[in-house]
């Protein structure tokens, strides 16, 4: 890609699927150990710039909109549990041009988020708990993923991509208690880059 002021500007969006588990430890430290991971849907746009001349260097910010979930049960006590919780996040990325492949473009992506719960739910049996404000839980967390994506130009203006990411997030504690909750989650998406008009970029 080459841009006349050597900066390619961008904006790009995407969406795609997560699916999700959760690391658990009650007040006791005693893990859930048959939590099934759930898949759910994510959506995402922002701003895309080259840091360097040669292009092959990305910086992006963006927000994004995230929803996570696992489902599991306890034979002993004969109880079923699901979490569902939606975040919204906003975010810093940094992308590396790997190689060329004819019009194929292979880039590696590593990100940091902070993501804030807007909506959650805790089923325990018949009975559903809203997770919004409850000091039980801690209503931001901290995202860090990594992965790799593939891009190729639909036009001078515009590239279609798909990626794949993994991320984790940093320790949960919930609120007083020594409960600890870490998410887990894999990122397959898809979406279009779209070059500014200020610059007059080629893909």
């Amino acid at each position: 890609m080459w841009c006349c002021s050597c900066f390619s500007q961008q904006l790009y969006v995407e969406l795609g699927t997560t699916i999700s588990s959760f690391d658990y430890e009650n007040s006791q430290g005693r893990p859930l150990d048959n939590l099934l991971s759930t898949s759910k849907a994510y959506y995402g746009m922002g701003y895309r710039q080259s840091i360097n001349p040669s292009n092959t260097l990305y910086l992006s910010l963006g927000a994004s909109y995230n929803s996570y979930g696992a489902v599991g049960s306890e034979r002993s006590v004969e109880n079923y549990f699901a979490w569902d919780v939606s975040y919204l996040g906003l975010k810093a990325g940094l992308g590396i041009k790997l190689f060329e492949l004819r019009d194929l473009i292979f880039f590696a992506n590593v990100s940091v988020a902070s993501e804030f719960l807007i909506r959650g739910n805790q089923t325990i049996n018949n009975d559903v708990f809203n997770l919004v404000g409850e000091e039980e839980f801690n209503n931001t967390i901290l995202f860090f993923r990594g992965g790799v994506e593939m891009q190729y130009p639909v036009s001078n203006s515009t590239a279609i991509f798909v990626g794949y990411n993994y991320g984790k997030s940093a320790l949960l504690n919930s609120g007083d208690t020594s409960e600890k909750l870490n998410l887990n989650a894999h990122h397959f998406g898809i979406g279009f880059i779209i070059n500014l008009p200020t610059c007059n970029c080629d893909f």
